[in-house]
């Protein structure tokens, strides 16, 4: 209830005031039956403005960070996720993967449609990054087609670090959807699951024309902010503290 209420009368009228999106290739999206609707990740709001222009509903594997944090404003946040219909999903151990992957195809068993960012985290640079496989078990297990998405315009209106999000263009754009039944069985084979989730990326990359690095989001991250500190670290090095007299 409180889905519709927040799609219908509290959120989505506000975002599609304040975005104005403009939406391409909703014919793509199935009316009923299990879907997976794949996109790129650019901003905190590509929860929200997706879900806002589908008129079906969509459920998003979110971080479990989400659903944790401390304080009221953690509270109050973990119940709006919940509200809102997302699913938490801890990233982190060896068993991540998996229990995203079976709450993905409890999603898909129940005929609803599944939203996911096969990059496993927000671009902080606004690239397109090397997608994870668990789409590829997921479309190959549930023998479901899968919906390439790219949102356009998200990171410029809202980029990693900006609460409140400032007016910007915005374009929400769906691809046709990629069949994978010729692959069916194959689920467990690495170079398959390789090959699904690279033509879902080269989909989405086609729709939002991103520069594209073949490289993880999150090990990128990690690179760069150990160079950032090694930086920090050498600045300290050449130019000591004068001591005090």
């Amino acid at each position: 209830m409180f889905y519709y209420l927040l799609k219908y009368v509290l959120l989505g009228p506000l975002l599609r005031l304040v975005f104005r999106p403009r939406i391409e290739g909703l014919e793509n999206v199935p009316a009923s039956g299990p879907a997976i609707v794949a996109g790129n990740h650019l901003s905190f709001s590509d929860h929200f403005l997706m879900p806002a222009i589908l008129k079906r509903r969509i459920t998003f594997l979110a971080k479990a960070e989400y659903f944790t944090g401390p304080g009221i404003k953690g509270r109050l946040t973990a119940a709006f996720f919940r509200s809102a219909g997302q699913i938490p999903v801890d990233r982190s151990g060896k068993d991540a993967g998996q229990a995203a992957i079976r709450e993905g195809l409890g999603v898909l068993g129940k005929d609803e449609l599944l939203g996911i960012y096969p990059e496993g985290t927000r671009s902080h640079d606004g690239r397109l990054y090397k997608g994870k496989v668990g789409v590829a078990v997921m479309a190959l297990k549930a023998r479901v087609p899968v919906i390439p998405c790219a949102m356009i315009g998200t990171f410029e209106a809202q980029p990693p670090g900006k609460v409140v999000p400032r007016i910007h263009p915005v374009v929400i754009r769906f691809g046709k959807p990629l069949d994978f039944s010729r692959y069916e069985g194959m689920e467990s084979e690495k170079a398959i699951l390789r090959a699904v989730t690279d033509e879902i990326m080269y989909a989405i990359l086609s729709l939002s024309e991103q520069e594209y690095v073949d490289e993880y989001a999150a090990v990128v991250k990690e690179q760069e902010a150990a160079a950032e500190k090694a930086a920090q670290a050498e600045k300290g090095r050449r130019f000591p503290r004068m001591p005090l007299k």
